[in-house]
């Protein structure tokens, strides 16, 4: 089972950073995890989010966000589209279900044929 993030939305802001006070240079990143086995794929219902601060290259997390920020947040988080929470079925799932079928199909008709 291997794990994928795709990205699903950036945004530029042109609010201050808590840090440095720059006026250009903080991004919104909003994230989705994508779950990949050998029969499906599944996106995970939460999205992750990420400010970034390409002026002090910092991260800032949620507890140094000011009211601007929250507000430029939740209206790109609105943006941000989640992927659909649909179950994708591989083909491997498809011969693994169709030759199940087959096995019990035969061997009902063998045990029904034996009596």
């Amino acid at each position: 089972m291997s794990t994928k993030t795709h990205t699903l939305h950036t945004a530029r802001s042109k609010n201050n950073c808590p840090n440095c006070f720059g006026t250009d240079g903080l991004e919104f990143t909003f994230f989705q995890d994508e779950i990949e086995t050998l029969f499906y794929k599944k996106p995970v219902k939460q999205m992750e989010e990420k400010l970034y601060c390409h002026t002090c290259t910092t991260i800032i997390y949620p507890v140094n966000w000011t009211e601007d920020i929250e507000r430029v947040y939740e209206y790109n988080k609105k943006i941000a589209e989640t992927n659909k929470h649909n179950l994708q079925v591989k083909p491997l799932f498809y011969i693994v279900l169709i030759a199940a079928i087959i096995l019990i199909a035969l061997s009902i008709y063998f045990l029904m044929n034996a009596l």
